[in-house]
């Protein structure tokens, strides 16, 4: 019976923390992809002659930074 008890525990607490990791992992690729991979892209656009494309990306991901500031 304590067994039991102990093994549903476990398993809540590391459950837990397996979602922590998700909700971590998930944050730090959202971070990568604002500061690292976004501008590259952007760049990559730029020095292909793809300005046409890259200047739309651009304002958008700008407005979406300034209504998130906002709100």
């Amino acid at each position: 019976m304590l067994t039991i008890i102990v093994l549903i525990f476990m398993i809540a607490i590391f459950g837990n923390l397996i979602g922590v990791a998700f909700q971590m992992a998930w944050g730090l690729a959202k971070v990568l992809v604002t500061l690292v991979f976004l501008p590259l892209l952007i760049l990559g656009f730029l020095f292909s002659g793809l300005f046409y494309i890259a200047i739309p990306i651009l304002a958008i991901v700008g407005l979406v930074s300034v209504i998130k500031a906002i709100a």
